[in-house]
């Protein structure tokens, strides 16, 4: 089922490129057409939807930032005016997390959700997702799109979908037993978090029926040592997932190929740009991922700057299919970097050491401005059987010299007491920037 060489993303290069450019001239003859933003965009640009000819005709266009969005949207509530079609055609609407600033609301047709649903299909099939697959979502369902669009895709592929919402993590956890759940979507920070709750209620989370795990929403899908974790607590496999609220679910770590990163280019198109110049990149040089989504015509982003920094791999992927890799996945965001005596610091980078202490239960990362440079504070809050002041401080030192060794800067680094910081549900929170 899942190797059809009629499935799009099994198609070759030439047909995937083929497909592109006839929706890409599809989506801006149609938006530019009804849709405001476009409109007035491209107007103010001094392009038209005619000059769009060929894929290389894409950069004809601006790039679209996420400031734009959240500007257009506030001045125009409560949607915005990226809106293609009348407001009676839309019949979804979800927001953003509003982790870096005030949520967006984003709305999708009949149509734009059925898009999205088949994102989800082409996803659960490069992970090797089977009929007879049995999948738990454990969160409680509500405006944030979190997995609404991979349920349902579920749900029509024939699997049995079960949601875990208004309950606790035990009840989760004894629903994936019962039901003999084979596969699991939630954040990374979730995943551990169902790990730490099993072990303190002697769940056996490795013997169950679980052998995948598709995790998004945050860093840690593409972290090793996150990954390692995870994998290891539940016994399966963990693929790493990669999309966004206003641009869809359009990423995923195929079986074929642990620790990389397929771009579904059959229901978008991928630029790789220089984050100051806005110039592509060579091939295999690091970048920033620009999206143009093709099914989404009721509410589309064209050109638009996500922020994440990638790195293309230029090796043919073992699948075999012709899909944009990603080496390494996301590579960190842009706006997430801070200059610790003069290194370049992300906080994926930290997470990676961190997470190699299995003495840790959860941290928390503070950066402030000290004296015109930038101090890095790290909590620590050790796992329950680390009691001793003697015990927090070995792992307070082990930590900072590993951190010291890799990142080349010392951080200030303390133990805080076990069930101390706050755990999560959906994204974890564990970066702040204090002015």
């Amino acid at each position: 089922m899942n190797e059809s060489p009629n499935r799009p993303e099994n198609q070759s290069r030439e047909v995937i490129e083929a497909r592109q450019l006839q929706r890409l001239q599809e989506l801006v003859k149609e938006v530019s057409a009804s849709n405001p933003f476009w409109q007035n965009k491209w107007q103010a640009a001094g392009v038209t939807a005619e000059s769009i000819q060929s894929l290389s005709d894409l950069q004809k266009l601006p790039i679209t930032t996420k400031s734009e969005l959240v500007e257009d949207h506030s001045s125009h509530l409560p949607y915005g005016t990226n809106l293609t079609y009348p407001l009676e055609q839309y019949t979804r609407m979800h927001q953003t997390s509003g982790t870096t600033g005030s949520p967006m609301r984003w709305l999708d047709t009949k149509a734009s959700w059925d898009w999205f649903g088949e994102c989800w299909a082409q996803i659960y099939r490069i992970v090797g997702l089977y009929p007879e697959d049995r999948v738990f979502f454990p969160f409680s369902f509500g405006p944030f799109i979190g997995f609404w669009a991979a349920f349902e895709g579920a749900t029509r592929l024939g699997n049995f979908c079960l949601a875990g919402g208004g309950m606790g993590s035990e009840a989760r956890l004894r629903m994936i037993l019962d039901n003999k759940i084979t596969a699991v979507c939630c954040t990374p920070t979730y995943a551990l978090r169902l790990a730490e709750v099993a072990e303190a209620e002697n769940i056996d989370l490795a013997s169950s029926r679980v052998r995948a795990l598709i995790v998004a929403g945050e860093p840690g899908g593409n972290i090793e040592a996150t990954k390692l974790r995870i994998g290891q607590a539940w016994g399966a496999r963990v693929f790493d997932h990669w999309g966004m609220t206003e641009i869809g679910a359009l990423g995923i770590e195929p079986l074929e190929n642990p620790g990389g990163l397929n771009i579904l280019e059959t229901e978008c198109i991928a630029e790789i740009v220089n984050p100051e110049t806005l110039e592509p990149v060579e091939r295999g040089e690091q970048g920033e991922l620009i999206i143009t989504n093709l099914g989404r015509i009721g509410s589309p982003l064209i050109r638009y700057r996500t922020g994440d920094l990638v790195c293309e791999d230029t090796d043919a992927c073992p699948s075999g299919r012709a899909l944009l890799r990603l080496k390494g996945g996301i590579l960190g965001r842009a706006d997430d970097m801070v200059i610790i005596r003069g290194n370049n610091v992300f906080p994926s980078s930290l997470e990676a050491i961190l997470r190699t202490f299995d003495q840790l239960a959860e941290y928390r990362i503070e950066v402030r401005t000290i004296r015109a440079m930038q101090h890095m504070k790290i909590e620590l809050e050790p796992i329950e059987s680390i009691t001793s002041d003697e015990q927090q401080q070995q792992l307070v030192k082990e930590v900072t010299s590993a951190i010291k060794d890799r990142l080349n800067f010392q951080a200030e680094v303390t133990a805080v007491p076990p069930g101390s910081l706050p755990r999560f549900e959906l994204k974890g929170r564990r970066f702040f920037k204090i002015d």
